[in-house]
């Protein structure tokens, strides 16, 4: 299928940042044994038969991820992500734990299946592909001397959001405003890229030669100042949308 690149116009890794500052976490504390953060892309409650890709944080850690109920929600571990999958109905907690000792959960609750969406092809569903779009980052980084980023949850949901809005060329403001608003403090470079097609298992390997094809896209991804990475992916009406946030630490955000 011959596809048409819609980003004539892109600017290539913007250095667009944060100002510095200390996070106001929420008022709830921890328990001392429930350090870890989980969260779920699809929230909560998800119906039988869906897959919901789990959020853990901190991330660039590894974590072991156990179901305290497998037929009702089982995990499966997928290019280094881990993903809840809604067996039948019920409860079931979710464990995440580090080499530490340290872990956190997440209940998650199963209800039957709802009636598929043609048109859902938002952040969860295309969750395997944002995962493929990292792993081939990466992947091109460390084929250029450039250490692999660990996954942001920050940037990953700011990423999304901005995907989500369809944008065919940068917006600078509303970037750096998605960026500080789902919790990255620091700078950070923006690659995007848009093309005519559903998203599939090629999608990930077709955004990543657009930006490899551009010199501006490609020192983007391989800059070896970046301490992590996001990645939205969102199809609509035949047109796919994939945006690439890389953490800056060294920057700072305008709109912070």
């Amino acid at each position: 299928m011959k596809m048409k690149d819609f980003a004539s116009r892109l600017t290539a890794g913007i250095a667009c940042a944060a100002l510095v500052f200390g996070l106001t976490l929420p008022a709830r504390a921890a328990a001392p044994d429930e350090t870890i953060r989980v969260g779920s892309y699809k929230g909560n409650s998800l119906d039988v038969g869906e897959r919901s890709g789990l959020i853990i944080g901190p991330s660039g850690t590894e974590y072991t991820v156990t179901s305290s109920d497998p037929d009702t929600v089982a995990v499966e571990q997928i290019a280094g992500f881990w993903v809840a999958v809604a067996k039948s109905e019920g409860t079931a907690e979710i464990t995440a734990a580090n080499r530490a000792g340290e872990r956190g959960t997440l209940t998650l609750t199963v209800g039957s299946a709802a009636p598929a969406s043609a048109d859902s092809t938002g952040q969860p569903e295309n969750l395997d592909v944002r995962q493929e779009l990292i792993r081939l980052i990466n992947q091109t980084r460390v084929a250029n001397g450039a250490a692999e980023l660990p996954v942001s949850e920050a940037l990953m949901n700011a990423a999304q959001a901005c995907s989500d809005r369809q944008y065919t060329y940068h917006h600078n403001q509303e970037e750096c405003e998605a960026v500080t608003a789902y919790g990255y403090p620091h700078g950070f470079g923006s690659n995007l890229t848009v093309f005519t097609g559903v998203a599939t298992a090629d999608t990930a390997q077709h955004a990543l030669e657009n930006w490899i094809k551009s010199p501006g896209h490609f020192q983007a991804m391989i800059d070896p100042k970046c301490d992590s990475i996001g990645v939205g992916v969102t199809e609509i009406n035949g047109v796919t949308y994939c945006y690439m946030f890389v953490g800056r630490p060294d920057t700072i955000n305008p709109y912070g």
